[in-house]
């Protein structure tokens, strides 16, 4: 078993429409020190391999088809186990 971490966040070309509303309304509240903001997915999976080239070959299938649309965002992975 191995347990895998997903990060998807939108690509740094592309408006982050919910980033700006979080700047904004840190702003409001008195966090001037915010300079931007990103909003991404976080996703645990647990895939049952103990093959490390299979997971992340099937990780990587796995984003590219459904967990990231990778017209407009990026995607990351680590592998435990």
């Amino acid at each position: 078993m191995m347990k895998a971490t997903v990060y998807v966040t939108i690509k740094q070309s592309v408006l982050d429409p919910q980033g700006v509303a979080v700047q904004g309304a840190l702003h409001s509240m008195g966090f001037q020190e915010v300079e931007s903001v990103r909003i991404g997915k976080y996703m645990e999976l647990t895939l049952d391999t103990n093959d490390r080239a299979e997971a992340e070959a099937r990780l990587r299938m796995m984003c590219e088809k459904l967990l990231a649309n990778t017209v407009v965002e990026d995607y990351r992975f680590e592998l435990e186990g």
